[in-house]
């Protein structure tokens, strides 16, 4: 009996488990597991968006890249242009002469490639991606206007000075291609504004117009592009012929020719990065909610 009282005494109820007899540390143990899961958790959401942001950092950056080499390159077109027909060609007037022409090849070269090719690129801006829309439309709009402002008063400048000297207008297919790529940018001007800043367009106007505005601004510039080449190359021919005036031919390169064809050159690699930048999906401006295309005022900030 005695023995049966020390073994009842000495044994105790019997433990399934250490979490029956140390409720405490089975809390624990569960606090630390699912700390260890949302430890887990954070490092795998940290491995998944690193290359992510990798990524788009390096987008980014060669995106600024060659928006630098977009301006520095427009800037270069735009000096050469003017040095040529300041220093080789006698400057400007607008007297009928000589002098008037050479309004012409700066303000098309300045105008209808410089200006048009940086006034597009103005939407793939990544500062501008989360901002408001509208100035930046209103800008890009601006842009344009002065772009065309520019090709316009140069197109009158060729046509007063063919009239003064009574040589005939439209024969070339420089000029062939210079009028047509004035005409298609005034239209494109217009029908943007129409569809894009007027209060009364509906945003089912807005959608169908969309792809063929972008389509036609880039076969705009590349035309302007192959109206400048040839106009260059047209001018050179003209003024470099090796005559009684002095200069030597074309065929041998004098210093005006080089120059010419260094801007020819300057040029091309203007109007490649513009479409390379143009061209590029990473560089678009993220698409707008369905939210957005609710009309809204010309006034009014919306973020379409």
């Amino acid at each position: 009996m005695r023995q049966q009282m020390q073994q009842g005494g000495l044994s105790s109820p019997s433990c399934s488990s250490n979490s029956d007899c140390f409720p405490l540390n089975h809390l624990n143990t569960a606090e630390c597991g699912s700390e260890t899961l949302a430890e887990q958790q954070k490092h795998e959401v940290r491995a998944d968006t690193t290359p992510a942001d990798f990524s788009r950092m390096i987008s980014v950056v060669s995106f600024y890249i060659c928006y630098l080499l977009c301006l520095g390159l427009g800037l270069a077109c735009v000096v050469c242009v003017c040095v040529w027909n300041s220093q080789w060609r006698g400057g400007f007037a607008w007297d009928g002469s000589n002098l008037q022409f050479n309004w012409h090849p700066v303000l098309m070269v300045t105008g209808l490639v410089v200006l048009y090719g940086n006034g597009a690129v103005l939407y793939r801006i990544p500062l501008t991606w989360g901002q408001n829309k509208l100035p930046w439309k209103l800008l890009h709009a601006g842009v344009m206007l002065l772009a065309l402002i520019l090709s316009v008063v140069g197109l009158c400048a060729v046509f007063d000075f063919h009239n003064a000297k009574n040589i005939p207008n439209v024969y070339s297919l420089h000029s062939w291609i210079g009028i047509c790529t004035t005409a298609l940018f005034a239209t494109q001007w217009v029908l943007g504004m129409a569809g894009f800043l007027l209060p009364c367009s509906p945003a089912s106007l807005r959608k169908l117009l969309k792809p063929i505005h972008v389509w036609m601004g880039g076969s705009i510039f590349t035309l302007s592009i192959a109206a400048c080449i040839s106009g260059i190359n047209e001018k050179l021919f003209f003024v470099l012929k090796g005559d009684t005036s002095g200069t030597l031919p074309y065929a041998k390169l004098p210093p005006e020719a080089l120059l010419g064809n260094s801007l020819g050159v300057l040029i091309v690699a203007f109007g490649l990065i513009v479409l390379k930048i143009l061209s590029n999906h990473k560089w678009q401006r993220p698409e707008s909610g369905p939210e957005d295309m609710v009309y809204r005022p010309l006034l009014q900030e919306e973020n379409e």
